[in-house]
């Protein structure tokens, strides 16, 4: 009979915490080091611009969890930003050159327009992924270039400006000194988190991530589930735009480049695996926090935007790469 060995099993368990917590103590280190070498980085004003610009790739990158925990991903999300933007930024112009009858609307107009512009894309994207069984890289790909097309045709290559104070407060307003991206972005949160951990839905998603072919087996409607993540993801990306075109007061249609790439990178690093099944959205919002911080801090040192490109690919690939040895463990 062999004896446990006491150092292996502490080993273990340390393994396990920093798996579980190693984000959550990369954030603060990197929170600690930023406050030591930047005088500015623990203002309130800073610490609520970090949070500001987080809210949109946080956004998104919720959005994309419930994708990639499908073993799926949308590559179309920064498209999708741009076109719900410049939509819903139409129906809300006060500009004389408006191709929008009656307009400006009611926001709430303008939102539901912006949002249903985005579910309809990420339903396209869904249905060619479940129903016709293209990959999802490809059918997103074909998407991210189809929505970017669309928003230059809809606004003929150019912003639409001079959107109401109604519309813009979704992006420059505060409730009760917090500012209103940030609310937003909280509430996002907590419902993805209850839905993912709380209902039936949720656990068919992790179901299908997990083993679809069970899944499927077992009665799942497993079509349907991959149709509506997707169709999640292309609503947050709406609200994402509308939020970032309100932030700054005209929609732009080449807002929203290379958004996926933070999206998923804030996914990956916050520990869902790129497999499937594996994954929470608490683990995404911290992911996020993290390149937001990062980005601050590199912005506070006057570090050029280029270098920031490669250190966030670094980050990216550093992810994958703890990804993927867990699956091994696994």
């Amino acid at each position: 009979m062999s004896t446990p060995n006491p150092q292996a099993a502490s080993g273990f368990q340390a393994a396990q915490m920093m798996q579980k917590y190693g984000i959550v103590l990369a954030l603060a280190l990197c929170c600690a080091v930023l406050a030591v070498i930047s005088e500015n980085f623990l203002t309130t004003r800073n610490l609520l611009n970090v949070l500001r610009q987080v809210s949109i790739n946080g956004i998104l990158a919720i959005g994309m969890t419930f994708v990639i925990l499908t073993r799926g991903i949308d590559l179309s999300v920064g498209s999708v930003v741009a076109l719900a933007g410049v939509v819903a930024g139409s129906f809300a112009t006060s500009s004389t050159a408006t191709f929008i009858p009656g307009a400006p609307w009611f926001a709430p107009v303008a939102i539901l327009a912006g949002l249903l512009v985005g579910m309809a894309c990420g339903g396209v994207s869904g249905l060619f992924v479940a129903r016709f069984k293209v990959p999802a890289f490809v059918a997103t790909l074909g998407m991210l270039s189809a929505a970017r097309g669309l928003t230059l045709l809809y606004s003929g290559g150019r912003p639409v400006p001079a959107l109401t104070p109604e519309f813009r407060w979704i992006g420059t307003g505060n409730i009760f000194g917090i500012p209103t991206p940030i609310i937003l972005l909280l509430a996002v949160f907590i419902i993805a988190h209850l839905v993912l951990s709380q209902s039936r839905f949720g656990r068919h998603v992790y179901a299908v991530g997990g083993n679809p072919h069970a899944a499927k087996v077992s009665g799942l409607p497993v079509n349907r589930i991959r149709l509506a993540v997707y169709v999640i993801s292309g609503a947050l990306a709406a609200l994402a735009g509308m939020i970032l075109a309100a932030r700054t007061g005209s929609a732009l249609p080449q807002a929203g480049v290379a958004y996926e790439l933070d999206a998923i990178a804030a996914v990956v690093i916050g520990g869902t695996s790129l497999a499937g099944g594996i994954g929470r959205v608490s683990g995404t919002l911290i992911g996020a926090l993290l390149i937001g911080v990062v980005n601050n801090g590199l912005d506070l040192q006057g570090v050029e935007s280029y270098y920031q490109q490669v250190i966030k690919g670094a980050l990216i690939v550093a992810a994958v790469m703890l990804d993927r040895s867990r699956s091994r463990e696994d």
